[in-house]
């Protein structure tokens, strides 16, 4: 079995910590990381949790991203994604310039489909397809929202800029996600829409999880849910209301404040009994399904691992259930197989991973973190666990 990554987590840890002229010890303190697990993580010895990752990059200042080493530009490039992404930037930047005269949009319509097929490709971890064709969508839309200055114009906008966002954190982008986000609030506005005002506070309470900023995301959360009360009530309103309970869980979850996480996961249960399987309502996947999922990814959050892996052989997906979404679930489940030593099933889910979304599960930070904690186990495993490493490009 070949060694750990040239330059796994642990690893730029430690370079970063030492750039610092921080002594283990001294970090251990400002992290509040438990020193043992500091030093296991830096040896490559155990793989590092999102909440130790997060608490980590916020003592030594630096994104998340830069201690996951995302983006992964090597693997971009090989799968040629890389040459997408400056397009997707210079679409993001003209929002404001009106409309361009040298595009003649199509009808309304055509352009609806075309975006709502963008986002159903996302959802089924097509990524490059998505990426490929995002921003001659977004400047099309830009130009045809100027000309009509309808409120379906800007909401269909604010919807392709999502897909943009959608995109980016994929592929590890957090800067351009972050672009992407702020457009798509722009035009939101623009359609006076209170579910979209909604989505837009949920999807930016994800990045600040992602940065391990549970506070202002947890504020975030709580100003998504009054502007949600703006909106008419209905199918739609819940949806998005209940996702965002489902995201504040996860968020209280990774504060390691279980009491507030379950709070959050019950008044998302209510509102899934309510909906119903709500998969395709703007595709966030709400229902009783993605309550269960969430319970899963709250106990591993919350170190609790025994139980997210109890949890999870309840789960059972809906035919239409779209394959992100699983394959982001079998690579959290795989997670919490490892930290109980099932490390068979551990990476037989990260094969599910890859099997449900393999562009996806290639550039997901949990597939990479825990494919490294099934090596450091040094346990034999399959032959086919070597050419998932060189697949994963690590």
């Amino acid at each position: 079995m070949h060694a750990l990554p040239h330059d796994h987590t642990g690893k730029r840890i430690k370079r970063l910590r030492l750039e610092r002229h921080l002594t283990q010890r001294a970090l251990s303190d400002l992290s509040q990381v438990p020193y043992s697990t500091l030093t296991k993580a830096e040896q490559g010895v155990i793989p590092t949790s999102p909440h130790v990752i997060a608490s980590i990059a916020r003592a030594l200042r630096v994104d998340v991203a830069t201690i996951q080493g995302q983006p992964y530009m090597t693997e971009l490039r090989a799968d040629e994604l890389d040459v997408l992404i400056r397009p997707i930037r210079e679409a993001l930047d003209v929002y404001d310039l009106g409309a361009d005269p040298d595009i003649t949009p199509r009808p309304h319509a055509l352009l609806n489909d075309d975006a709502e097929a963008l986002l159903v490709s996302v959802r089924a971890g097509e990524i490059k397809s998505a990426a490929g064709q995002v921003a001659g969508l977004i400047q099309e839309i830009t130009t045809a929202a100027h000309t009509a200055d309808t409120t379906e114009g800007w909401l269909l906008l604010a919807s392709t800029y999502r897909t943009a966002y959608d995109v980016a954190t994929k592929l590890g982008f957090a800067d351009l996600a972050a672009i992407a986000l702020s457009r798509m609030d722009w035009a939101a506005h623009r359609g006076s829409d209170a579910v979209f005002g909604g989505m837009y506070r949920y999807m930016r309470a994800l990045t600040y999880l992602r940065e391990g900023q549970y506070r202002t995301g947890d504020r975030l959360v709580r100003m998504g849910l009054n502007i949600l009360e703006q909106a008419d009530s209905g199918h739609e309103r819940d949806v998005v209301t209940g996702q965002l309970h489902l995201g504040a869980a996860v968020m209280a979850g990774r504060a390691h404040d279980g009491d507030r996480a379950e709070g959050h996961l019950n008044e998302a249960g209510r509102m899934a009994e309510r909906t119903g399987e709500a998969v395709k309502v703007h595709w966030l996947s709400f229902g009783p399904t993605n309550v269960a999922v969430h319970r899963v990814s709250v106990a591993a959050e919350l170190d609790e691992y025994g139980e997210a892996v109890s949890t999870g052989r309840t789960v059972n997906f809906p035919k239409d259930w779209p394959a992100s979404r699983r394959s982001h679930h079998y690579a959290e489940y795989a997670r919490a197989l490892m930290w109980t030593g099932d490390l068979d099933t551990a990476y037989l889910h990260l094969l599910r991973s890859r099997k449900a979304a393999p562009q996806q599960a290639r550039y997901h930070p949990t597939v990479r973190e825990t494919y490294a904690g099934l090596e450091a186990a040094k346990r034999q495993l399959p032959d086919s666990f070597l050419s998932f490493g060189s697949w994963l490009g690590v």
